[in-house]
């Protein structure tokens, strides 16, 4: 019984610290919040210095089976920052790819964290060389059964190979797999994004610069749940390509392709 309670309260001491250390980062993004409208670049600077030392550490420190707890503490500070447009107007979003060096080390089947990579990293802080290469990492703990809907990391990481480095046969190959491990579950969605992510594939297998490849990866950008700035830039990136919008009653957005790939 004595040596289960010293368990116990060795376990709760580390629970604790690993806490304190994710805490002390919400009150210091904080502080630039609310210092956002004085504060000097050269300030602003020296906290992001700060923040990625932080981070750093986390990604470093032993973790006594808290990973996943690291992991979501990290992913909610991520969102403080990448949702302060003000703060990164100024200083960009080059900690973005930092936030997820220690979330996906940490815990790389937390899905939603590969789609906020794909946006931060790729689109944001244009570094889709990072985002790719966090995404390979991850995908080498995840199958198609876990976790849940995992074919989407493959299309995420599509989206960041043909629009952002525009290396359409890797991209074939992404979209390829994320239509096979879809197929592989018989619920809508899955075969909604088997059936999407197969066409994809066979328009880049036909024509490599195919503007319907790049109107629907886009497309998948626009739907995907993401703020405002982002639907902007795919709205103009898809009417540039020479798509049309189509938004519906329920909000959502459809797609009328141009004649000709």
């Amino acid at each position: 019984m004595l040596l289960s309670r010293q368990a116990f309260a060795t376990h709760f001491v580390i629970y604790m610290c690993i806490l304190g250390v994710g805490l002390i980062q919400f009150p210091q993004l904080q502080k630039l919040i609310n210092r956002k409208q004085s504060a000097s670049l050269e300030t602003l600077e020296k906290e992001i210095k700060s923040e990625n030392i932080r981070l750093n550490f986390l990604q470093k420190m032993p973790s006594f089976g808290y990973d996943n707890f690291i992991a979501d503490l990290v992913y909610l500070n991520f969102l403080q920052y990448f949702g302060d447009d003000e703060i990164r107007d100024k200083t960009g979003y080059s900690l973005s790819p930092e936030y997820f060096e220690v979330i996906l080390e940490r815990d790389p089947r937390f899905l939603a964290a590969y789609r906020s990579l794909s946006i931060s990293t790729s689109l944001y802080a244009g570094m889709p060389e990072r985002a790719i290469a966090l995404s390979e990492k991850g995908l080498k703990s995840i199958s198609p059964s876990v976790p849940e809907k995992s074919y989407y990391i493959w299309r995420f990481k599509g989206v960041d190979e043909l629009l952002f480095l525009g290396n359409a046969q890797a991209a074939q190959q992404s979209f390829a797999t994320a239509a096979n491990w879809a197929s592989k579950f018989s619920d809508p969605e899955s075969q909604l994004i088997a059936n999407t992510s197969q066409r994809t594939a066979e328009f880049l297998s036909r024509n490599p610069n195919s503007k319907y490849a790049q109107i629907s990866t886009w497309s998948m950008v626009l739907n995907n749940h993401v703020d405002e700035k982002t639907q902007k830039r795919a709205i103009k990136e898809i009417e540039a390509l020479g798509g049309k919008i189509v938004t519906t009653t329920e909000g959502t957005h459809e797609i009328i392709f141009p004649p000709k790939d």
